[in-house]
């Protein structure tokens, strides 16, 4: 059976609440379901639970939803670029969940493979340590992590099929595949769907079993998080100066 949605919206459809706790893919402006996170915005929810590696840029992907005062709380490893996030955060708007980089995709990949928590020596005799149970293991001292399990969990790839495999290009592979194992509902948007068998098994990243919906995405301009460029330098070709 075709998992095949016709937009975000109607792939969201008596799906969000308020209170849920959504896990996304995507870091920075990479490899974002920037179609979904929009569809969420336009739904209005409030008081979101949000994991993800970072909160985008002013303006852009899940900072949307930092501008619309629909997050409650963020479980995110960065969060550098945003300003508006900050002046959340300092003005006690916004709860943070600061959660090492590698640590944050370890409890996704736990929550996926359903491990309830995890034991490592990544942040001990730091404020991430704080509140945590603490074991030793060889001599050395460990913290217990918990796996997370989002209630939905958004993803953006390249290639879909209508039963949901999915295939990641480059780097925008990033959090993506263990954001879409991690959650109870997973939607995918794909820049391409193809028909059932039209991705060689020995390609797909994510297996269909962890996505229940799929959109196709829209077609809009890939956003550069940062651009540094230098002056062009005048070369001697054959023809002379170019």
């Amino acid at each position: 059976m075709s998992k095949v949605h016709g937009s975000a919206a109607e792939a969201l459809a008596n799906v969000l609440r308020d209170g849920m706790t959504l896990a996304v893919g995507g870091f920075g402006l990479c490899g974002v379901p920037v179609d979904l996170i929009d569809a969420v915005k336009d739904s209005g929810v409030r008081d979101l639970t949000v994991v993800s590696n970072n909160m985008g840029v002013d303006g852009k992907a899940l900072g949307l939803l930092l501008e619309s005062h629909q997050v409650a709380k963020v479980i995110a490893s960065y969060v550098g670029e945003n300003k508006l996030f900050a002046e959340l955060y300092l003005a006690g708007e916004l709860e943070v969940e600061f959660t090492p980089q590698g640590t944050l995709a370890e409890r996704l990949r736990a929550g996926g493979a359903g491990i309830p928590a995890f034991y490592t020596r990544t942040g001990v005799g730091t404020l991430v340590a704080e509140g945590k149970q603490h074991e030793t293991f060889d001599g050395e001292v460990h913290i217990m992590e918990r796996g997370i399990v989002a209630d939905v969990s958004l993803v953006r790839a390249h290639l879909a099929d209508a039963e949901g495999n999915l295939v990641y290009r480059d780097t925008a592979r990033n959090f993506n595949p263990v954001v879409a194992a991690a959650g109870r509902l997973t939607i995918a948007e794909a820049e391409s769907i193809v028909d059932i068998g039209g991705i060689d098994p020995n390609h797909v990243i994510t297996p269909g079993v962890f996505v229940q919906r799929v959109i196709l995405a829209s077609a809009r301009a890939k956003d550069i998080e940062q651009r540094t460029v230098r002056p062009r330098e005048a070369t001697v070709g054959q023809g002379g100066a170019a």
